[in-house]
């Protein structure tokens, strides 16, 4: 196997360089440590980055399933991009009504089992809670943004953002045990190419895993 030695020399080889270093660190990773107010890791929190001052990026939306099993809804918190369809496939041996009053997303699917042939798309930013008109114990939350950049807190409760472009976003944390219509907690955050890490810690007390 061949290898191409560059040599840059002078102030247009460093500029060369300069732009080759951009080019290659156009996209970071940035690693988020969500924290209860004991300090302890907030698993299953949403966190999303909203670009400040710049476009949102188009990103191509993929269908994603809530699933009902064992009389649960999996998983217990989902995040999706304002767009998305998700499917919610019966799982159990008992038929399910699954339903939604909350203003981002209101629907309802009549007493069924198996999967339905079409999916809801989510459509509007903000918090969806979702239930069961047949068993009350059941409920799950979904989390619709306006960002590609998201994910859900690990049981450690850290989540890594890939694919970030160089700038300055807004940070955003929510928890489904913060108060009813309480809005994402947020903090400033430049993205500056390679990888990045930050901490944010919330007003709650964390549920374990």
């Amino acid at each position: 196997m061949r290898h191409t030695i560059i040599s840059l020399t002078g102030r247009k080889g460093a500029a060369v360089l300069a732009g080759m270093l951009a080019i290659g660190a156009a996209h970071a990773a940035v690693t988020v440590e969500v924290l209860d107010a004991a300090g302890q890791p907030v698993p299953n929190a949403v966190v999303y980055a909203e670009p400040v001052g710049a476009p949102v990026p188009a990103n191509a939306l993929r269908q994603t399933e809530i699933e009902q099993k064992n009389k649960t809804f999996f998983p217990l918190v989902s995040v999706v991009q304002t767009g998305t369809p998700i499917l919610f496939p019966n799982r159990d041996s008992v038929r399910h009504q699954v339903y939604s009053f909350s203003p981002a997303k209101t629907f309802e699917l009549k007493l069924y089992s198996g999967t339905p042939g079409t999916p809801i798309v989510f459509d509007k930013a903000g918090t969806v809670v979702l239930g069961c008109n047949i068993h009350d114990q059941m409920v799950a939350y979904v989390q619709v943004v306006n960002t590609p950049y998201f994910g859900v807190t690990d049981r450690g409760g850290a989540v890594k953002l890939d694919g970030m472009g160089n700038g300055k976003y807004t940070l955003k944390v929510w928890y489904f045990r913060m108060a009813q219509n309480e809005a994402a907690l947020e903090q400033p955050l430049q993205v500056q190419g390679g990888e990045a890490r930050a901490a944010v810690k919330l007003n709650v007390k964390a549920v374990p895993l």
